[in-house]
């Protein structure tokens, strides 16, 4: 499932590339094409492929964003202690500006993180903060593994699931949940990315096998905010066409379906 991440870069070097770019992310083209993983087209004349992708795109450019500035917000108060959990091909610790004195955890799986550390040698990548790598699956007991790795709960994080809880089944999408909820001080930050309702629906269910989509598995509680109060956390819930028109990249298109709270989730721990 980790070569989805190589479809997020591209789409990253893509906005990179646009003037009036959102975020740059300078490594995001190189993680991209590495071993010839650049993500063909859709097939010619498949129109429904094509929509479906650049409505993907356009998803990852502003939840990219969001991100940026919840983790730019966390740092501004105080907190030096940063998880991004399904890291992927994130390149935050190096191209975002961290306060002296971060230190960034990616978790993932040692395959990504692998294919990563090559790209980032290729490019002489050097990190503008701490980067620490933890190299563990989800399902098993990654709590021990980040303390392991110097995590310390007793302080406050910002903790960031980008792109991850979408293909988690509900069970462990609450077992994730919990497992950060104990490893938060007051005054953490989270920040979450969720399948908005009926994505599967309208994009998943005849999605082509293997690819990105066909892999969703959930979507966004009727209730985010009190999802999260239950887990401890005083959250906010925006949608994408909220977000995007705050961003100047409205979204033209009428709704399809009334717009419930969305999947963009920022959150502190009481």
């Amino acid at each position: 499932m980790w070569a989805t991440a190589v479809g997020v870069a591209r789409v990253r070097a893509l906005e990179s590339r646009r003037e009036n770019a959102l975020f740059r992310d300078p490594l995001a083209r190189a993680f991209a094409t590495a071993g010839g993983l650049w993500p063909s087209s859709p097939p010619p004349g498949d129109e429904a492929a094509r929509l479906r992708r650049l409505a993907v795109s356009f998803s990852i450019v502003i939840r990219t964003r969001f991100l940026d500035d919840l983790l730019q917000r966390a740092s501004a108060s105080g907190i030096r202690q940063v998880v991004l959990l399904g890291a992927g091909m994130d390149s935050r610790a190096f191209r975002m500006d961290w306060p002296e004195g971060t230190r960034l955890f990616e978790v993932d799986t040692a395959a990504p993180l692998d294919f990563k550390a090559s790209v980032l040698r290729q490019e002489r990548a050097v990190a503008r903060c701490e980067r620490v790598t933890v190299a563990v699956d989800l399902r098993e007991d990654w709590p021990a593994a980040l303390t392991a790795a110097g995590h310390d709960p007793a302080v406050p994080t910002v903790w960031i699931a980008e792109g991850l809880l979408i293909y988690l089944p509900e069970d462990a999408v609450e077992l994730l949940l919990a497992r950060i909820s104990t490893q938060s001080a007051a005054g953490s930050r989270l920040g979450l990315t969720l399948g908005s309702r009926g994505v599967i629906e309208r994009f998943g269910a005849d999605a082509a096998p293997g690819t990105a989509a066909s892999l969703w598995v959930s979507e966004t509680p009727d209730d985010p905010v009190g999802w999260l109060a239950g887990h401890g956390w005083e959250a906010d819930s925006h949608t994408l066409r909220e977000r995007a028109a705050a961003y100047g990249r409205p979204i033209v298109t009428p709704p399809q379906r009334e717009e419930r709270p969305g999947g963009l989730v920022s959150a502190v721990r009481r």
